[in-house]
């Protein structure tokens, strides 16, 4: 079983083109970012609004899009699109995924998926990089 993180992207962005791990450059992305990395998952993939299901070395363009401004019926179709994807890179079935990640962006994904788990849910913003902040630097003082 491959342990798969996925992150929502993120509303600051870079202005130039560049590859999604770079891309989003918010506080809440970026500890988001190094928290699963540290975790050394098999796969990180960013939720993109605009892309659908990005790999970290994938390149783009800076965008405008956000779930949380979309209908439901939108937000259904674009997890119709993401699970679509993920079935070719992942297996629904057996692997487990992390969601780091906004409720609009877990919510259609999270009832196909079988082995799932959201260790920030309910939390806000605000506790959420606390929680982040506090792991990153467990994880960084247990690496030393």
């Amino acid at each position: 079983m491959s342990e798969i993180y996925l992150l929502s992207c993120g509303k600051s962005k870079q202005i130039n083109r560049c590859c999604a791990e770079n891309m989003y450059i918010g506080p809440l992305f970026k500890k988001s970012l190094s928290y699963a990395k540290n975790q050394n998952p098999s796969q990180i993939f960013i939720l993109s609004a605009k892309h659908g299901l990005l790999e970290l070395s994938d390149i783009i363009d800076p965008y405008e899009k956000t779930l949380n401004k979309m209908g439901k019926k939108d937000r259904k179709e674009w997890s119709e699109n993401v699970l679509n994807e993920l079935k070719n890179k992942t297996n629904l079935a057996t692997d487990n995924f992390v969601f780091l990640a906004g409720e609009k962006y877990r919510e259609n994904l999270i009832l196909e998926i079988e082995h799932c788990c959201v260790p920030m849910a309910n939390m806000k913003i605000g506790k959420q990089l606390q929680w982040l902040k506090a792991q990153n630097n467990e994880v960084k003082g247990a690496n030393q």
